[in-house]
């Protein structure tokens, strides 16, 4: 239940939980402002739940309920992300409290699809804000001036993108509550060259192992794709996309350089998958058809097959140097899944063709 009448002058911040929350975009706020000593009560829908995460990691039941909350003895709400926020704006008494919240100059910090809530309460209009995105168009029809950065400060609306910028909106909630000084120094949020991921970690969030493995994870991914194009280029006869492939080929030598030298810079050497990873993509592309056609599709496939791969590092990661290389790998890969889906379409004439019924089988008119 939530204590009412706060009368120690203690910072009170609230934190919304809801079922499918992001697991880091919910435990990163939530540690770190429990370790400055600052109150932090987690606020759900439904008394006597307990409410699942994401990825599996979280499992929190909630000190109370929005219905019973009341903004004005809160110094800050944070809505974090996940899938949790599209259930939170369908609760008109989540949406009231933020709205509340807001309209009394609280601080009101909101990451990822966090914003779909200020998007319910019509709280974006004239704001500069961010959020996944996924959900840009969205905060731009919402009044929105959308900003791709990781942080994007308003007033007192505090907003990011995805888990990488968590390290940085923490912070900048947490100086804006007072805490800091030489007792408790935070990194300037500004400062690109601070070791984020260390306060990540401290707060929750990815771990340097965690770090380790999804660049290696991506450095396999990359070696895999070059070793696969290079295989591709040798079979395709075709000079235009021949030339996207040698396009491809110097993007994914560009990618294993800067991810080689992020684990360099953690200490790190790129780990026995990663090395081998070309070795496999020989194997299984020798075994591949020749036609012109068919290196196009396997290329193709290769790429969404790595937007699906690399989008989930970006979700599970929280530091932001790493999340930039792969979030720059993403859109490497969504530019080109796009160029090569419309040379497929001029080769191949538009859409996919269906199968041919087989011999003496019925076709109905």
């Amino acid at each position: 239940m939530v204590q009412h009448n706060n009368h120690s002058g203690k910072k009170r911040v609230a934190i919304l939980i809801e079922n499918y929350v992001e697991d880091s975009e919910f435990q990163v706020p939530y540690n770190a402002i429990k370790q400055a000593g600052i109150e932090i009560v987690v606020l759900g829908a439904r008394m006597n739940e307990t409410y699942k995460g994401k990825q599996g990691k979280l499992s929190k039941q909630a000190d109370g309920t929005t219905s019973e909350a009341i903004a004005s003895e809160f110094d800050a709400v944070i809505v974090p992300g996940g899938m949790a926020p599209d259930k939170m704006r369908r609760n008109p008494n989540t949406v009231r409290f933020v709205q509340e919240a807001m309209q009394q100059g609280k601080i009101v910090a909101a990451v990822c699809h966090g914003p779909q809530v200020l998007i319910e309460g019509d709280l974006l209009r004239g704001k500069q804000a961010t959020g996944f995105l996924a959900i840009r168009k969205d905060m731009i029809n919402a009044g929105a001036n959308y900003i791709d950065e990781p942080l994007v400060v308003d007033g007192n609306l505090i907003t990011s993108r995805q888990p990488g910028d968590l390290a940085i909106f923490t912070t900048a909630i947490l100086s804006r509550l007072g805490y800091g000084g030489k007792d408790a120094a935070l990194p300037n949020e500004k400062d690109t060259a601070a070791e984020w991921w260390k306060l990540a970690d401290a707060w929750g969030g990815s771990t340097k192992g965690d770090i380790v493995k999804a660049l290696n994870t991506s450095l396999a991914g990359e070696r895999y794709s070059l070793e696969a194009l290079e295989n591709y280029i040798q079979k395709e006869s075709e000079p235009q996309v021949n030339s996207v492939f040698q396009e491809m080929v110097g993007s994914k030598q560009r990618n294993i350089k800067i991810l080689e030298a992020r684990l360099d810079q953690l200490g790190e050497k790129p780990s026995l998958t990663a090395n081998i990873a070309n070795q496999y993509a020989k194997v299984k592309t020798a075994l591949t058809g020749s036609d012109d056609i068919y290196q196009l599709r396997s290329a193709l496939g290769d790429v969404q097959t790595g937007i699906g791969d690399i989008g989930a590092l970006m979700a599970a990661t929280t530091d932001p140097v790493s999340t930039t290389i792969f979030t720059q790998i993403h859109n490497d890969l969504r530019t080109y899944e796009q160029r090569l889906v419309d040379l497929y379409r001029a080769h191949s004439g538009a859409g996919v063709k269906p199968a041919k019924p087989t011999t003496g089988a019925a076709v109905s008119m």
